[in-house]
């Protein structure tokens, strides 16, 4: 179909987090156009159809619909959400093997299209595919994107604002590092409201600490723990994809804990790994490379290594 002048979306995978992220952009009214694409095209016909029976609702008009990758050519955005599941017991590393290969045909067909716009990348192990995502698309670094540490940063904001009866919205606070078991929790730049977090619970400090140990591990363990009682996470990131789609496609400049190619920052070079960055509609505009005390510095160094050696071990970077 001829792109008219709105922005259009293709989401290549229309498995649960594919389509609760279409959802998402229909709900919210986000893109002019969105385009399902899957290798089971008779699954993404009956997703557009199903989501185009909520269209008479949706804040903004919108056309949705099953397509190939043809429609790639004239997208502003593609959203890799296709590939193989985590598994009960399974980390987000395991399934480096079996993505990878996935990936590498996908975004082949996509840039056969000549495809210029950006690229968002959510199948995990996200860093790691992101940066495959980079090296076959060829495009600059700067519009390949991965999911990164957003979700891990709102699931943190979640668990905080509800320990602190604060909302949400009002909780400050990071995740950065591996979208995995070595990320980190930035707790020097967290704040409730104007006030570090630290200066809050200086009245109870070492009661308090140990509850925001608690809350980091049930934030790190999160999709272990959903993925055990209901065999995905979907609605969680199809929101945060919806948020990074919306600092794109509104030229918002916000700051989001995406995965971003490191060149240098935070000490680290030639990988792609959760840190805030400034995103707009040309993709990362400039990598945020805050203070980080000792700890959190040995931690993220930790993290970067990990996935420096899991890619090694599993791809030609």
């Amino acid at each position: 179909m001829t792109k008219k002048n709105v922005n259009r979306v293709v989401i290549i995978g229309t498995g649960a987090v594919g389509c609760s992220y279409a959802y998402s952009l229909l709900h919210q009214g986000t893109a002019g156009e969105i385009v399902l694409i899957d290798v089971n095209n008779e699954k993404a016909e009956g997703e557009a159809m199903d989501l185009n029976h909520g269209i008479p609702f949706a804040p903004h008009p919108v056309k949705v619909w099953s397509g190939d990758y043809d429609d790639c050519k004239d997208a502003d955005l593609v959203v890799i959400t296709a590939g193989l599941a985590q598994k009960p017991g399974e980390t987000r590393l395991d399934l480096l093997a079996k993505n990878t290969e996935i990936f590498q045909q996908i975004v082949k067909q996509v840039m056969d299209k000549k495809f210029n716009g950006i690229f968002l990348v959510a199948t995990n192990p996200v860093d790691i595919l992101t940066h495959v995502t980079w090296k076959e698309s060829g495009l600059p670094k700067e519009k390949v994107i991965g999911s990164g540490t957003v979700l891990d940063s709102a699931r943190l904001r979640y668990m905080l604002g509800e320990y602190f009866d604060v909302d949400t919205r009002n909780i400050h606070a990071a995740v950065i590092g591996e979208h995995g078991d070595t990320e980190l929790p930035v707790w020097s730049h967290a704040s409730v409201g104007m006030e570090n977090i630290h200066k809050r619970i200086e009245d109870k400090a070492e009661l308090e600490e140990k509850a925001l140990e608690d809350i980091f591990e049930n934030v790190r363990d999160a999709a272990y723990h959903i993925i055990k009682r209901k065999g995905a996470t979907n609605y969680g990131i199809g929101m945060s994809l919806l948020r990074i789609t919306q600092a794109i496609l509104h030229n918002e400049h916000s700051v989001l804990t995406v995965s971003a190619h490191l060149d240098g920052e935070y000490g680290e070079k030639g990988i792609y790994i959760g840190v805030p960055a400034i995103i707009n509609r040309g993709g990362i505009r400039e990598i945020v490379e805050i203070d980080l005390n000792e700890t959190e510095q040995e931690q993220f160094n930790h993290s970067a290594t990990v996935l420096k050696e899991t890619m090694a071990a599993a791809i030609t970077t």
